[in-house]
């Protein structure tokens, strides 16, 4: 069952149009006048960042706050790797994954939800201590953080397996299951059965 659709957030536009800016600016080669529709501005910008052909350029320090934001809010968790791929070839895996840890634990709810969804994307790369403050953090988000569309998309990346947590967490990610488990929401309900093979106790 896929993440259910939601519509793209108020900021999303604002941050295609900041991109497509910093393009013109800073790679005027690469980038065509700034279209007027999203999809025609997500080519524009797929070919602008190198995600087409995977030939990155180097970017400028402006770039990498414009792409957190645009993967963050970006609606598509499938669709947001254009913004996620450029932002690790530039700015280096820790930096993107430290930047998302963040989000996830200071940003609104939208934010938060976004930084769940494009983390899919941004730890391909395994970096053991950041993955460890991820599980950590999002297994807390899950559990205290009532958001419904926040637990939605924390969830598919949220480890279960209590052996990767302290024994003092344990408890909580028994928690984490029970509530996706029981709760009344069909997706969530759905996702846990993919990610924990045994049965409730």
């Amino acid at each position: 069952m896929p993440l259910p659709d939601r519509a793209a957030s108020d900021g999303f536009p604002r941050c295609l149009a900041e991109l497509i800016e910093l393009c013109r600016a800073h790679l005027p080669a690469r980038t065509a006048e700034a279209p007027e529709h999203e999809e025609e501005q997500r080519i524009v910008l797929r070919r602008a960042l190198g995600y087409l052909d995977h030939d990155y350029p180097d970017l400028p320090e402006p770039f990498f706050g414009a792409l957190v934001r645009a993967a963050v809010h970006d609606p598509d968790p499938s669709l947001d790797r254009q913004f996620v791929e450029p932002l690790k070839a530039a700015f280096g895996t820790r930096r993107t994954q430290q930047a998302l840890l963040e989000v996830l634990t200071t940003g609104t709810n939208p934010e938060r939800a976004g930084a769940a969804r494009a983390w899919y994307w941004a730890s391909l790369e395994t970096l053991d201590d950041l993955q460890d403050r991820w599980n950590r953090a999002a297994l807390g988000e899950f559990v205290a953080n009532d958001d419904l569309d926040v637990r939605r998309c924390v969830l598919p990346q949220l480890t279960l397996d209590p052996a990767a947590y302290p024994a003092g967490l344990h408890p909580l990610v028994a928690e984490a299951v029970h509530l996706a488990r029981t709760h009344s929401d069909d997706y969530l309900r759905h996702r846990v059965e993919l990610q924990v093979a045994d049965p409730e106790d």
